[in-house]
């Protein structure tokens, strides 16, 4: 494929991205949660660094690479009011073929609930919840470029209604030999419902994301920008509870007010993050990030909280890497997220 027609793919998909609205209007939400603790740790997208986290292949195929190969990781996600969300990975590398590929399984269940009549009468309980299983491959085209891709096949099971999905994931990580800096940029969720829950059917989050990140030479940290939802400008909510009433007689508040907005709608766009890496093998990490979207979204107005705060930590045990991360959403409390990565070549060694 040569560069105009990579070019007039980005634009089609930005046009029909542009005519969309983030939020309650597409079809498994649930498939854009955290697929680790480490990315729950960091804001909620890790898209910019190739190393053998193999949960990071759900934010973006193209970090799939070699030090993958026979990586088991276990995420289990403890949301609000019960609802659980989990991601099962297995990578295996093709050395023929310089290929890495991916098997996963991502799942949410939303509890229990009761069945009532439209009256009100009690006569059982129902469940609900959403499977994602996933199919990707990675592969280094030269000394800076990795692509990668996900194929995702998504069904969910509410009481006695269901639906089933389709999406791709499209993924590109760039990075010089030596370098401290490397980029990324992914497609994600491009597809829609083949079979609908109810009438119409609908479209997958679509999210196009493009990253930076940049590890100090001379101190151990990394630090990490991530642009998303760049498919759409404008994805601020205009609450008249937090904005400045505009008055015509007044062109500097209204011009201020105008600032204000437009600002506050770039900085919805960006998740900024930071990872501590401390030890001769990094086998321990302290991180933190803020997500500017998340933060306006879920604030209550008067009252301060951590919404938009995340932080965590991660440590090797010889051949198992556990990571914690805690991602702020309310007052009302916190989602905890637990990872658990297995080298399941070397645990099996005969070495």
């Amino acid at each position: 494929m040569n560069c105009k027609k990579i070019i007039t793919l980005l634009f089609v998909l930005f046009y029909f991205g542009v005519n969309a609205q983030i939020g309650g209007r597409f079809a498994f939400e649930s498939i854009s949660l955290p697929s680790n603790a480490r990315v729950t740790a960091l804001g909620g997208s890790l898209i910019t660094v190739q190393d053998d986290d193999l949960a990071l292949s759900s934010m973006n195929p193209a970090l799939l690479n070699s030090s993958m190969n026979k990586q088991l990781s276990i995420n289990h996600n403890f949301h609000f009011a019960g609802i659980s969300n989990s991601h099962v990975a297995f990578a295996k590398t093709l050395d023929s073929l310089g290929i890495t590929l991916l098997g996963s399984v991502q799942s949410i269940n939303y509890g229990d609930f009761d069945l009532a009549d439209d009256i009100g009468n009690v006569s059982g309980e129902f469940s609900a919840n959403e499977v994602a299983l996933i199919i990707g491959a990675g592969k280094k085209i030269n000394e800076r470029i990795s692509v990668g891709a996900n194929l995702k096949f998504l069904t969910s099971s509410y009481e006695s209604y269901g639906s089933s999905a389709l999406g791709v994931d499209i993924g590109i990580h760039y990075q010089k030999p030596g370098s401290f800096v490397s980029w990324g940029l992914v497609l994600k969720n491009i597809g829609s419902e083949f079979s609908a829950l109810v009438d119409d059917k609908r479209a997958l989050p679509f999210d196009l994301q493009l990253g930076y990140s940049k590890k100090l030479e001379h101190l151990p940290f990394r630090f990490s920008i991530i642009g998303h939802n760049l498919q759409k400008w404008y994805i601020r909510y205009d609450d008249p509870d937090f904005d400045i009433q505009q008055n015509l007689l007044q062109e500097v508040a209204s011009s201020k007010s105008a600032f204000n907005r437009n600002l506050d709608n770039l900085f919805r766009h960006l998740i900024f993050n930071g990872e501590f890496l401390i030890g001769t093998r990094e086998q321990f990490r302290l991180r933190f990030g803020y997500n500017h979207l998340r933060k306006q979204e879920l604030r209550v107005s008067n009252f301060r909280s951590l919404a938009g705060f995340s932080m965590g930590f991660g440590f090797n045990i010889k051949k198992i890497k556990i990571d914690y991360g805690v991602g702020y959403y309310h007052l009302a409390g916190a989602s905890n997220h637990l990872s658990l990565k297995l080298n399941m070549g070397k645990i099996f060694s005969k070495v």
